[in-house]
C-alpha cells in the first residue's frame, strides 16, 4: 500500500521525466498517470509510472516512466477466451532499459531485488536505448529494468487487459492501493 503523498510525488516525477523525454502530454493525460506498486509497498525497488493513452478493443499505447533501477515485476499476458492474449512492442524513448525474456541466462548490467530470485525466472538480458524496439508474442514472460539514469519507453499492443496479467511473484497485486 502506498501513501498518497508518494503516489503524488511519484507522478509529479514521472510527468517531468516523460516532458523532458521530449513527450507532449495535457494537464488532463498527466492526472491519469498510473503509479503501481504492483503491491509490494517498495515503489522505488519495484513499480512503474504508467500512462495509458487509449486502450479499445483492439489497440493499446501507453508510455512508462520508470525511475532508476526501478524495475517492473516478471510478468506474461494470458490469452483471454478467443484472444491470444496482448502482443507488445515495447520501444524506448530515453534512458536505458533493461528488458529480460525467455532465452540463454546472460544477465550482465540488471540485478535481481533482493529476496526474489524465485519471482525473475527470465534472465536473457536485452540492453535498449532511445530508438531500440522489441515485439514480444502473447504470454512471453518478460520483465523490466531501468538503468541508472532512467527509462521511458512506449508498450504499444493489442488490447490491454492489465488485471488479468500473470505474475510469478505470487505476492503481486496489480491493482495498487492508496492510503491517506
Amino acid at each position: 500500500m502506498l501513501k498518497k503523498k508518494e503516489v503524488v510525488k511519484a507522478k509529479c516525477k514521472a510527468e517531468e521525466m516523460i516532458r523532458k523525454a521530449g513527450i507532449k502530454i495535457i494537464p488532463k493525460e498527466a492526472e491519469k498517470i498510473d503509479v503501481a506498486d504492483f503491491g509490494l509497498s517498495n515503489l522505488n525497488k519495484e513499480g512503474a509510472q504508467i500512462l495509458t493513452f487509449f486502450n479499445t478493443e483492439r489497440v493499446s499505447a501507453k508510455v512508462i516512466a520508470m525511475f532508476s533501477y526501478q524495475t517492473m515485476p516478471e510478468h506474461w499476458h494470458p490469452s483471454v477466451k478467443d484472444d491470444p492474449g496482448k502482443e507488445e512492442t515495447i520501444r524506448v524513448i530515453d534512458g536505458t532499459l533493461y528488458m529480460y525474456i525467455p532465452g540463454e541466462d546472460n544477465m550482465q548490467y540488471g540485478f535481481i531485488p533482493e529476496g526474489k530470485d524465485d519471482c525473475y525466472t527470465v534472465r536473457h538480458e536485452l540492453v535498449m536505448k532511445s530508438g531500440d524496439q522489441v515485439t514480444l508474442e502473447p504470454g512471453t514472460k518478460h520483465w523490466f529494468q531501468a538503468g541508472e539514469e532512467v527509462a521511458i519507453f512506449y508498450s504499444m499492443s493489442t488490447c490491454a487487459r492489465d488485471l488479468l496479467d500473470g505474475f510469478t511473484d505470487p505476492d503481486v497485486v496489480r491493482k495498487t492501493e492508496i492510503a491517506e
